[in-house]
């Protein structure tokens, strides 16, 4: 089965396949741009993520934002976009090369090595050798100059679009990328569905779990109002991932956070598992995470949906770190 397009985005085809052509750059207006970076094109085959693309341009407009005029050289950031895969990524390692490299497919960037030729390719070496720089192209970059909300936008959309909203903060603060730039026509004008289906969701999650987190109890209120829980996709929205009761659990932002980050999951009897990459030595962490190894959910209540097989299975395969920690093991 061939590369599929990531939903709701019509870019096909993966990291490697040849560029598709790219219209004449000079004309791209705002919107084009936003609709550009939201169509990048992404590896995609039954679910699985390939974030490479998204968290290096992610990562190029960080560093537009501080230093404008400056290229990125490979050997200079290849560790820091190491980084950024491994923390965000799916768990199996890929190098930053090839994103590097690919990248420039898609009209938002170049490539550039010290001869003054394009990229040679996705070899390490080779990019670093060659003195390889990548940076956004001159047209984005003018763009971008003359609108600043524009960066904030389009990090927006590749943040929306390719990873969870318990993530963006996190993204973000890691890339070097200031979000506080108002873009309220843009944002107004996309922001009203999204809301009124996460907050559908949240209702219906937490009627279906009584109010209380599935995974530690807490059940937090202000008066009648609920506080720190929220609907957490199983399968990631961006992924495939309905929303419906089948794959949401009603988690406190903590263990929301750390289902996001791949340090909790659940089995095939949808008991809760610990990576055994997580590292905690105090009491709270052992109270708080390495003592769910092996515990029940709690809930959903009778006649609501549990966490449907397929969504565990994805995201044990896409999210979760490593192996599972053995039940009554340190």
């Amino acid at each position: 089965m061939g590369p599929q397009p990531v939903r709701g985005k019509g870019g096909t085809g993966g990291e490697g396949p040849p560029a598709r052509p790219v219209p004449d750059r000079p004309t791209v207006r705002r919107m084009d741009w936003i609709e550009r970076v939201g169509n990048l094109r992404q590896w995609s085959r039954n679910g699985l993520r390939a974030p490479h693309k998204p968290l290096l341009l992610l990562y190029a407009l960080g560093r537009f934002q501080r230093e404008p005029d400056r290229a990125l050289r490979y050997s200079e950031i290849e560790h820091d976009l190491k980084a950024l895969l491994q923390d965000y990524g799916p768990p199996h390692r890929t190098s930053p090369s090839y994103p590097f490299h690919h990248l420039a497919g898609d009209g938002v960037w170049e490539v550039l090595t010290d001869r003054g030729t394009t990229s040679s390719g996705t070899g390490v070496r080779a990019l670093r050798e060659s003195g390889a720089q990548g940076r956004l192209v001159p047209e984005l970059r003018s763009a971008l100059s003359g609108d600043p909300a524009l960066v904030g936008r389009l990090a927006q959309v590749l943040l929306e679009v390719h990873f969870p909203p318990s993530l963006h903060s996190d993204i973000a603060s890691d890339v070097g990328l200031d979000l506080d730039v108002p873009d309220r026509a843009v944002r107004a004008a996309a922001a009203p569905g999204d809301r009124r289906r996460a907050a559908d969701l949240r209702r219906r999650v937490l009627v279906a779990y009584e109010y209380r987190c599935a995974f530690c109890g807490f059940d937090g209120a202000i008066g009648r109002v609920p506080v720190g829980l929220e609907a957490a996709h199983v399968r990631w929205w961006a992924f495939q991932g309905a929303d419906e009761l089948s794959n949401a659990l009603c988690l406190c932002s903590l263990h929301h956070k750390l289902l996001d980050k791949g340090v909790l999951g659940l089995d095939a009897g949808r008991r809760i598992i610990v990576s055994q990459e997580f590292v905690g030595r105090s009491t709270a962490a052992r109270s708080h995470v390495l003592d769910l190894a092996g515990r029940a959910l709690i809930g959903p209540q009778n006649g609501s949906a549990p966490v449907a097989p397929d969504n565990v299975n994805w995201h044990t395969a896409q999210v979760f770190r490593g192996a599972a920690r053995v039940v009554g093991g340190i």
